[in-house]
């Protein structure tokens, strides 16, 4: 089984091919070759299997071929201009986030073997904003251009589906915490700092108030998430492709409570508040809940909780941010 990672330089798409690599299989098949294919080229991964690292443009349909070679079974089309990035560069998200989407539907369309395609949508391709509980039937309804670009990369997918050329199933994550590293340019990228920073022995400000919530999931389970995606009965999911997963609704103030019953009071008041209507505006529209009873029907994990959420942090990605940030 061949595999290919777009995005594979990113946060996500390192922790996939660091899974895959682990377990040498998919769905109980092993692996036989592994692409990773960023802006960039991804550094390169010891594995038990050849690996490729590439670098390219995913709006180009050329180096995503590349990307995408004959053989290959299973893509995770997790690469993506970010939703504050989107917002501020319009034609940006259009290229990357739409024309990348068509570029991987050519792709797999000209292998003509019909490979599952993963594909990393998105809760802000809904609206509703902090009273709403999105059923599983909810309308997409985006409020933001990220949301709308990845709703449209849904349809093309599920489109592309129904006429046989690929296989998708679209994962609409949460806003996934705790990420290592540095801010991004996420308008959510506040929901990680506030616990990621402390953790560094850093301040840092959020630009919500503390009764916002959040519809948040932890790395762990985005990884489980898209191994499930990966081998899950297509006929189980039928026409509607896309998958609301178990995440948890959680308010600022709940998971500063996590924060500090895990590392401690000193930690917790290393974070303050100062309000940015830039950020507010574009999570503000972002539902804050889920139903996601089709996910826990079709398998898909649970969220851990808020507390278990920071130790992962702590013992999976601490040490190695704090390396790559020289503290």
């Amino acid at each position: 089984m061949k595999v290919s990672i777009l995005g594979g330089g990113g946060f996500l798409g390192r922790k996939l091919a660091a899974r895959l690599a682990k377990d040498g299989a998919l769905g109980g098949r092993a692996i036989t070759g592994l692409t990773l294919f960023d802006l960039k080229a991804p550094a390169p991964l010891a594995a038990p299997f050849p690996v490729v690292c590439m670098g390219g443009d995913v709006a180009s349909v050329e180096a995503v071929a590349a990307a995408i070679p004959p053989g290959t079974e299973v893509v995770f089309h997790l690469a993506a201009v970010v939703s504050a990035a989107a917002e501020a560069d319009y034609d940006l998200g259009v290229r990357v986030n739409i024309a990348g989407t068509q570029a991987v539907v050519a792709a797999c369309r000209a292998l003509g073997t019909k490979p599952r395609v993963i594909f990393t949508s998105s809760v802000a391709s809904f609206g509703g904003g902090q009273d709403a509980v999105v059923p599983d039937d909810g309308r997409q309804m985006p409020t933001n251009s990220y949301g709308a670009q990845k709703a449209i990369g849904e349809l093309l997918l599920q489109d592309a589906t129904r006429k046989g050329f690929l296989d998708a199933v679209s994962i609409r994550l949460p806003t996934v915490m705790v990420r290592p590293g540095r801010p991004n340019k996420a308008a959510s990228s506040f929901v990680s700092a506030i616990v990621r920073e402390p953790l560094l022995g850093l301040s840092t400000d959020c630009p919500v108030p503390p009764e916002f919530a959040v519809w948040i999931c932890s790395p762990r389970s985005a990884m489980e998430w898209f191994l499930h995606a990966a081998t899950i009965d297509a006929a189980a999911l039928g026409a509607d492709r896309g998958i609301n997963p178990p995440g948890r609704s959680a308010t600022v103030a709940k998971m500063l409570e996590a924060l500090e019953a895990v590392a401690g009071a000193a930690a917790r008041d290393k974070v303050g508040f100062v309000f940015d209507r830039e950020v507010f505006d574009i999570v503000a529209g972002w539902p804050a809940a889920f139903g996601a009873e089709r996910a826990r029907r079709l398998g898909f994990v649970e969220q851990e909780s808020l507390e278990d959420l920071v130790r992962a942090f702590i013992e999976d990605d601490l040490e190695a941010t704090r390396a790559e940030r020289g503290l």
